[in-house]
């Protein structure tokens, strides 16, 4: 039987397009649901950290403690140690990992944050587990992930109704779950978690600069990245439909009316003392 860690292919890669949203992210717009609970002395592991904004962020609010940023990915941890060492931050390291099977002793980090990791895992719980395992007792696991069944936007492009549905299916093909965000409070349960705080966050794009932002990335992502790889190789879509959707990102990008929400489910979980 295959490892648990073998049956999920991350979607999406590390092409620019990727990074291009990946290095947007900053710990005030993907994981505030966290801050309050934070200490400066704290040591905090940021599992699937990428190219290490938020892990940066992270580090600067706990200036007494440390940050650990690991990633599945080996190239894109150079970007994450660039990001820190550009920042001036001497309370980081980063290391590759296996979120089902972490290298690290139980009860080693006061935080163990992850965002928008389960939704590309091939088990969830069992990462859940492996979180929780090396989170100290009362500490907290804290997850945020989108849910793409839930994102909604305006004008109805019918071009956008076929991004979702050709995005949902070669992610599950991949063996990831797309609507990650309404089951993490499931897996957290399941996982043996009882002290579970569910909340949910947006990222909403309107202005002319984020429609632009937003669009671009996603028609440039359908083409060029990754996931048009395996959207064409696994013959879920021909390359003259990924550009029939790449067009209607254009398009969308382009309305004054244009709006989009992406709704992501948080858990935040005490560990028990």
């Amino acid at each position: 039987m295959p490892r648990a860690q073998e049956t999920a292919v991350y979607t999406h890669g590390h092409h620019e397009s990727v990074l291009r949203s990946h290095t947007w992210r900053t710990a005030a717009n993907s994981a505030a649901y966290l801050l309050g609970s934070l200490k400066p002395h704290m040591r905090i592991l940021d599992i699937g950290c990428g190219p290490g904004t938020i892990t940066a962020d992270l580090a600067e609010l706990v200036p007494e403690g440390h940050v650990t940023g690991v990633d599945h990915a080996p190239g894109v941890l150079e970007q994450a140690r660039a990001t820190a060492a550009a920042r001036g931050l001497d309370n980081t390291d980063f290391a590759v990992a296996d979120v089902h099977a972490l290298d690290f002793p139980d009860d080693t980090f006061c935080v163990v944050h992850a965002h928008q990791v389960l939704q590309h895992v091939g088990d969830p719980v069992q990462a859940l587990r492996e979180m929780r395992r090396v989170t100290r007792p009362g500490g907290y696991i804290a997850v945020r992930d989108a849910d793409y069944a839930a994102m909604t936007w305006y004008p109805a492009l019918p071009g956008l109704d076929a991004w979702l549905d050709l995005y949902e299916r070669v992610a599950r093909a991949n063996g990831g779950e797309p609507d990650a965000g309404r089951r993490l409070r499931a897996w957290a349960l399941t996982a043996g978690l009882r002290d579970i705080t569910a909340t949910s966050g947006t990222w909403t794009y309107a202005t002319s600069e984020e429609r632009a932002w937003w669009s671009g990335l996603w028609a440039d992502r359908t083409l060029a990245s990754a996931y048009a790889e395996r959207a064409t190789g696994g013959g879920h879509a021909t390359a003259e439909q990924l550009r029939a959707v790449s067009e209607a990102w254009r398009e969308w990008g382009s309305r004054e009316d244009g709006w989009f929400a992406v709704l992501h489910g948080e858990i935040l979980c005490r560990k028990e003392a």
